[in-house]
């Protein structure tokens, strides 16, 4: 099932991991090219999911999991809750003139792309995975991390946890002083 093509060995691995790639690269322009903030900020949390699922095939798991807990699952959905608080919704502009710029802007965009791409992509074909040892898989893991956390820091852990814990009953009483 593996090709060669120029001397680099396609497996699927990598042919999933381009996928995923090329899927979060389109979000991001998605996070751009939208004009209503609700869909730009939806194609924000695909995104970072995507990026969650890459971190996971690189074996950076607690990577993965921070970015699933603290960005897809606290920024974003506070994001969210302020866009819909607020009621943002998209201009209805029925009648827009054609702006020369934004088409220039496309056009340099794409041709840095491709540029930064030629440059790029050449180097990463050389690149070859090195074998962990089981040692080093299990560094910076969630076990190990956690192991740490709950062990060496357990007092600076749960000071911050008190000063969170603080500036969340804060901001409650002042926006309750508010209504």
């Amino acid at each position: 099932m593996n090709q060669t093509v120029g001397g680099v060995t396609i497996t699927p691995e990598l042919l999933m991991f381009g996928a995923i790639a090329g899927a979060a690269a389109i979000c991001a322009v998605g996070v751009v090219a939208f004009n209503n903030a609700i869909r730009s900020a939806l194609c924000l949390v695909i995104n970072f999911f995507l990026l969650a699922v890459l971190y996971f095939t690189l074996n950076a798991e607690m990577l993965g999991i921070t970015q699933v807990v603290v960005y897809t699952g606290a920024i974003m959905v506070l994001f969210l809750f302020v866009v819909m608080l607020l009621n943002l919704g998209g201009s209805k502009l029925l009648h827009e003139k054609p702006d020369p710029k934004k088409f220039v802007g496309i056009l340099l965009g794409c041709g840095l792309f491709v540029i930064l791409g030629a440059q790029i992509l050449p180097q990463l074909t050389k690149v070859m995975p090195m074998p962990l040892s089981p040692e080093l898989a299990k560094f910076g893991g969630p076990e190990a991390i956690g192991r740490t956390l709950f062990s060496e820091y357990v007092y600076p852990f749960e000071a911050v946890s008190v000063l969170l814990l603080i500036g969340i009953v804060g901001s409650i009483l002042l926006a309750k002083r508010r209504l």
